[in-house]
């Protein structure tokens, strides 16, 4: 960072502090991960001085026959990675993929059925206060209270009652597999579309891992970062007779220029996701996960499903008496990043302070962390959650935490 050295000292202090922190802390946040040295040095490269706005072979500016090929190369590894028909690389975000996924199958005031955020949905299935919300008659299917996994057979009869043009699933903070094949099913009896967001679990999609939604859904919205380890950004699988909808959605529609420099990025990060090496680090994902749940409940925390099938974890911590937001404070000042979470279910806590936390496993694989760091993880966590006043227990973790991160370099950074 030479150059940004001498040009902005402040923005280069800043940028240097934030290497410090990643090196130095455990991150658990589940929407979290460290992108590999050829992702960022892709994202960093001088493709971001370039406008393209279009497609491969029609661009509305010259010179882009370099930008061609790098967005073709997605757009074939994007569909050989998850076996998809179609693929739109050039959405900036998943909540934009979305957007676009919206917009090829619904119209204004359309209605919708979509999981919801109390429940472990996302601001874009139908929250009161996001475009999805506004701009489409959303009701929303949630748990059951005694199993906290998805109700099939009551997001049924709601499917029967409510008679949707569109059925949204996917979630934010839902750690169970989702039953793609049940949801096609129940969307086929009602007649309605089936779009699946996989931004969490893409990763865990593409090596197998977890059920695949492409067969059964009109369409597939996902991030590239997550799970998947690459920039960030987003995109949309379809079938081919969806393909022209999507894309006229991407551009014109709700974008204008891509960010040929994060495709590109997407492009090296879809690559490495094809390498049996990354299934073999899914798989450490998905047992550093249950590892973490089972040790979280051997010290007396609250799981809630009683576990996990994939890359995170929802701690109801009602019952400790700590809020989420205090644990989050708490355990930021031990070294361990999380984030609070709101809990099915729940009625005391805003999301501001939310009754739990959420917590991942995908940074820490990418660390090389395994079985006996996931055990101290989960016994600082508790420890810290059961003494939240305690600073020389605060202290201790972080000392522990500073001696456990210099062994796991962080990928794309050390």
């Amino acid at each position: 960072m030479s150059f940004l050295k001498s040009t902005d000292p402040a923005i280069y202090h800043a940028v240097n502090s934030e290497y410090q922190r990643q090196r130095s802390t455990i991150n658990l946040i589940a929407s979290e991960n460290y992108s590999s040295a050829a992702v960022l040095e892709a994202q960093g490269s001088p493709l971001t001085n370039k406008y393209a706005e279009g497609y491969p072979g029609r661009r509305y500016y010259g010179g882009c026959e370099n930008v061609d090929a790098i967005e073709t190369i997605a757009i074939e590894r994007g569909k050989e990675l998850f076996r998809s028909e179609h693929i739109n690389v050039q959405p900036h975000s998943g909540a934009q993929a979305n957007m676009a996924a919206y917009f090829s199958l619904l119209k204004y005031g359309d209605r919708v059925m979509g999981m919801a955020l109390s429940h472990g949905g996302h601001l874009t299935h139908g929250a009161g206060f996001n475009f999805s919300g506004k701009f489409y008659e959303f009701i929303h299917y949630g748990l059951n209270p005694r199993t906290e996994r998805i109700d099939y057979v009551e997001l049924e009869r709601m499917a029967r009652e409510f008679q949707p043009v569109l059925i949204v699933t996917g979630s934010s903070a839902y750690p169970r597999l989702i039953d793609f094949e049940r949801f096609r099913f129940i969307a086929d009896s009602v007649n309605a579309k089936l779009v699946v967001d996989i931004a969490h679990i893409a990763g865990l999609v593409a090596a197998g891992v977890h059920p695949s939604p492409v067969p059964y859904a009109d369409i597939v919205t996902s991030t590239t970062h997550k799970t998947l380890r690459g920039p960030r950004g987003g995109f949309v699988l379809c079938r081919k007779e969806l393909a022209r909808k999507v894309d006229s959605a991407v551009f014109p529609m709700i974008q204008g220029g891509p960010l040929v420099h994060v495709i590109t990025a997407k492009a090296v990060c879809f690559k490495e996701a094809l390498e049996p090496s990354f299934v073999e680090y899914q798989e450490k994902v998905v047992a550093n996960a249950a590892l973490l749940a089972d040790e979280l409940k051997a010290h007396g925390l609250r799981i809630i499903s009683g576990g996990t099938d994939n890359h995170l974890i929802l701690v109801d911590l009602n019952e400790t008496g700590v809020t989420g937001r205090q644990a989050e404070d708490a355990l930021g000042s031990s070294g361990i990043v999380i984030n609070r979470n709101a809990v099915p279910f729940d009625t005391t806590h805003p999301p501001s302070i939310a009754g739990g936390i959420r917590l991942g496993t995908p940074a820490i694989t990418s660390r090389g962390f395994g079985e006996g760091e996931v055990k101290e993880i989960a016994r600082l966590i508790a420890a810290v959650i059961f003494n939240i006043n305690d600073d020389e227990i605060k202290q201790e973790a972080r000392e522990i935490v500073g001696q456990m991160c210099p062994r796991f370099p962080v990928p794309g950074i050390d």
